[in-house]
């Protein structure tokens, strides 16, 4: 009977200190000291609150005594009767056990680190479900010949005042490649035609240079009406004209567009990286690759920048000869 009471008192100890660990303020229970198994004996703080408090929790000296003192015949069987009876009347017996408590929240936090060491650090690491995924050039249902009735007698920017022709962009309305400059000379806007000057019988050579002939290509320019003096059309200027360029990119729908000298770069490109920077090297518009190269004007004073320019039209070449 005395290890009976001993394991009883340790367990309701056991529970006396569970509820102060669920946040019991000023609760304690002096019992005395027994001494069994390491592996249950707990330690008894001193008590700090009244004896009638403390007899909500754990049964009187009376009820202990009675349970201390049963017939030997019956001693084991009133005993366990006893411990159960005497749990149930503390309602401790309804709690989980310190242990079974204390391996539930060993190890919540122990599964949410695990999931979140599982989880991407990044966005970097999430694969994507499609990919790359670029624009491609909108289909278009019009002609050159709509763009040309669409631009008319056109007056749109101060330009038209002082152009004798609107040049218009000509040649292959299939090519493969297209040439884009910035705006008409003297002899283009005489003409009416696009690069006919010593500037286009240049690239008429360089054209050739790659096994074409200028009847194979498209060639125009951002804008179609002679800014005075040759100078470099505004970005107003530039903002009117280039949206029928970029419609007849959309029908013509050429391979490669080589782009000549800074302004058109910039504004097909929509960058304001000098050509300089860029020459040379393939950029993407809508899906069409796009070759940045000096202008044959700029070719025409400064020689030696052609073999730059030759080895930019290599590229294009074997591009196109994929």
């Amino acid at each position: 009977m005395p290890n009976e009471i001993s394991a009883l008192l340790a367990d309701i100890k056991e529970q006396v200190f569970y509820l102060k660990e669920l946040g019991v303020e000023n609760f304690a229970v002096e019992l005395p000291e027994i001494f069994f198994s390491p592996k249950s004996k707990v330690q008894s703080p001193k008590s700090e609150i009244s004896r009638e408090k403390l007899e909500r929790f754990v049964p009187a000296d009376e009820i202990l005594r009675k349970v201390a003192e049963p017939a030997p015949e019956v001693l084991n069987i009133e005993a366990n009767q006893t411990r159960r009876n005497l749990l149930e009347s503390t309602k401790l017996s309804r709690l989980p056990s310190l242990p079974k408590r204390n391996s539930f929240l060993n190890n919540q936090p122990q599964e949410q680190v695990k999931g979140k060491e599982e989880m991407p650090k990044t966005t970097e690491e999430i694969p994507s479900l499609f990919g790359d995924v670029k624009q491609k050039l909108p289909e278009s249902n019009e002609t050159i010949e709509d763009i040309r009735q669409d631009i008319g007698n056109c007056i749109r920017c101060p330009l038209w005042e002082g152009r004798t022709k609107i040049v218009h962009s000509n040649g292959n309305f299939q090519a493969d490649l297209m040439f884009v400059g910035e705006a008409p000379g003297a002899d283009e806007d005489a003409s009416g035609e696009p690069f006919v000057g010593r500037a286009g019988q240049l690239l008429n050579r360089i054209i050739e240079s790659i096994g074409l002939k200028r009847e194979d290509v498209f060639i125009g320019n951002v804008n179609r009406c002679r800014p005075p003096g040759n100078r470099q059309p505004t970005a107003a200027e530039a903002d009117t004209c280039r949206p029928f360029l970029l419609r007849e990119i959309a029908v013509v729908r050429p391979k490669v567009i080589v782009v000549l000298g800074n302004t058109a770069t910039q504004n097909l490109l929509d960058t304001k990286t000098g050509i300089t920077k860029i020459r040379g090297e393939f950029q993407d518009y809508f899906g069409i690759k796009v070759m940045p190269t000096f202008h044959p004007a700029y070719l025409l004073r400064d020689p030696r920048k052609k073999r730059e320019v030759w080895e930019d039209m290599k590229k294009v070449r074997d591009f196109l000869n994929k």
